[in-house]
């Protein structure tokens, strides 16, 4: 009775054409809406506004906690640190020593600001380092036996070994990354022939064979995206191409600068110049090739006599040299004499015989 009392009420609130149970039917049907707007708002994907936005506010967040959190005094031990620590306090950074190490790392490619730091430590503590290891293995350790009295020569030997160990490595680096560029070089110039006829100008040649031979040459890459570079920014076009021979340190290197520069102020064909450069440089590589092919006779020549002629000489000569000196000490070779079995006939056969003949 209640309720039916409350619903009448209820209706006289809605307007005219609109039961209470229709109303029930719009909030179920507007609720269905509202479930269903929801779950798709939950599983589509954010707007990249919204998705950079929200990072943002997590960014905040953080660096508010953060900010509140108070920090710890405990420092981590960074060993770049302790080695530029000591050589800052040594003053090696402003030597003559320094600029000499920056250039020989450059030409070795490696261009961290780091690299500096490491090779002057390396060069002022690994003399110890070797010299403490030597002193270690002859009182101690004895790996190399190594006589008490050469023990100070040998500790001098691996101080200095120590010293120019570092200076080596560098060399070697150096010089190896040196014969990757010119072995690199011809396959470098048809690709900027190729892109100079194609009408790019030269810092898009540079640019784009940089990145052709990112994945084949990697040091020439680096080289031609770091002249681009400089192209682009520097005052004068001439000090980005001598950049680029004092990193590279290449006569090969500096034929290409040379020529590029010759282009650029006599207005000659890049084009025409880039082949012909290729070609020489393909000649050349070729003309190495068949060096290493005609020194390969007289390199073997020492290998032969040392290891194979020994051993012919032996196989061939020894049992002559066994006779010749038997026969001069007067020995004589027993030779194995074999004696040949006659077959005999069975008596009982040449009995039977004698018998038929009588």
């Amino acid at each position: 009775m209640n309720t039916s009392v409350a619903v009448s009420s209820f209706s006289q609130w809605l307007p005219a054409g609109l039961g209470f149970a229709d109303f029930i039917a719009a909030l179920a049907g507007l609720a269905v809406l509202l479930t269903l707007f929801a779950i798709w708002n939950a599983l589509r994907e954010a707007s990249p506004f919204e998705r950079r936005f929200a990072e943002i506010l997590e960014r905040r967040e953080a660096l508010k906690r953060s900010a509140l959190v108070r920090p710890r005094r405990r420092q981590r031990t960074d060993p770049v640190g302790l080695m530029r620590t000591a050589v800052t306090r040594l003053n090696l950074l402003r030597s003559q020593h320094a600029g000499r190490a920056r250039e020989m790392l450059m030409r070795a490619g490696m261009r961290s600001p780091d690299a500096v730091v490491a090779f002057l430590f390396a060069k002022i503590t690994l003399p110890f380092v070797f010299g403490g290891l030597v002193l270690a293995n002859v009182l101690w350790l004895h790996l190399v036996p190594i006589p008490p009295r050469l023990t100070l020569f040998a500790a001098l030997a691996g101080v200095f070994a120590g010293f120019y160990a570092p200076k080596l490595y560098v060399q070697n680096a150096a010089a190896k990354r040196a014969k990757q560029l010119q072995l690199a070089l011809p396959d470098a110039l048809d690709l900027m022939v190729v892109c100079v006829e194609a009408g790019l100008s030269l810092d898009a040649t540079l640019v784009r064979v940089s990145r052709e031979l990112a994945g084949t040459w990697p040091e020439l890459a680096e080289e031609w995206a770091i002249t681009a570079a400089e192209l682009t920014f520097l005052p004068d076009r001439r000090m980005a191409f001598d950049n680029l021979g004092a990193r590279t340190d290449s006569e090969a290197i500096r034929g290409v600068i040379n020529t590029l520069l010759q282009t650029a102020k006599f207005g000659t064909p890049l084009a025409h110049s880039l082949r012909v450069l290729a070609n020489e440089f393909r000649a050349q590589r070729l003309n190495k090739a068949e060096e290493k092919a005609a020194r390969l006779p007289a390199l073997l020549t020492v290998p032969m006599i040392i290891f194979i002629l020994p051993t012919l000489f032996i196989v061939l000569l020894g049992p002559a040299a066994l006779r010749t000196i038997d026969a001069l000490t007067g020995r004589t070779t027993s030779h194995p004499t074999v004696v040949m079995s006659q077959p005999q006939a069975p008596v009982a056969a040449n009995s039977k015989g004698g018998a038929e003949k009588r």
